[in-house]
């Protein structure tokens, strides 16, 4: 990709994480790239293209993997504490802002299956890790993809509160929430 394409993939995608896709035109893409409007037509077919393109891209994606969650060391506490805080390294507020714009109805068939991989790969790599720690015998067999649920969803959760009003809402810590978080969890689990 030529200098200039990739000058526009990065105003683009850092106009649609501040105002939307839909607020942004290209002639702000055009000015924030540094451009004339007519090189964003040379260079692609519209801006849906643009945002398309710029999707395909590793640097404008989270990058949430399941081989990020392989540091375990098989004590709850612990791993619990490692997913949670791997996705919140990832999914930074940039990148929740962005996840949005991506979700206009212009665009959602196209970014939508991007978007999915990343609680996909939380999910998946979570209820494998249960499946694994009962078959150590290190917690009793229940329904695996609803624990992984409740963990993701108060990940995601703190992640998105957090990133559309910053400290406004509650001033705990990441890692406090998260150190608090996965201990109420456990003390639930051994519970059942």
């Amino acid at each position: 990709m030529d200098d200039t394409s990739q000058k526009i993939i990065d105003a683009t995608m850092s106009l649609v994480r501040d105002k939307g896709y839909v607020a942004t035109t290209t002639k702000d893409i055009a000015h924030l790239a540094g451009v004339n409007e007519c090189t964003l037509f040379r260079k692609f077919k519209n801006k849906k293209d643009i945002v398309l393109n710029g999707v395909a891209q590793e640097k404008w994606r989270a990058n949430i993997t399941p081989d990020i969650f392989q540091n375990v060391v098989w004590e709850l506490q612990p791993d619990l504490e490692m997913f949670m805080t791997k996705y919140m390294e990832r999914i930074t507020p940039d990148f929740v802002n962005l996840s949005i714009g991506l979700r206009a109805p212009q665009l959602y068939n196209e970014t939508a299956p991007m978007i999915m991989k990343i609680p996909q790969a939380f999910i998946s790599s979570l209820v494998e890790y249960f499946e694994r720690m009962e078959q150590m015998g290190k917690i009793a067999h229940t329904d695996f993809a609803s624990l992984a649920m409740t963990i993701f969803s108060s990940t995601f959760g703190y992640t998105f509160l957090t990133a559309s009003f910053d400290r406004k809402l509650s001033k705990v810590e990441q890692n406090e929430f998260i150190r608090n978080s996965v201990a109420v969890f456990v003390k639930g689990i051994s519970q059942c």
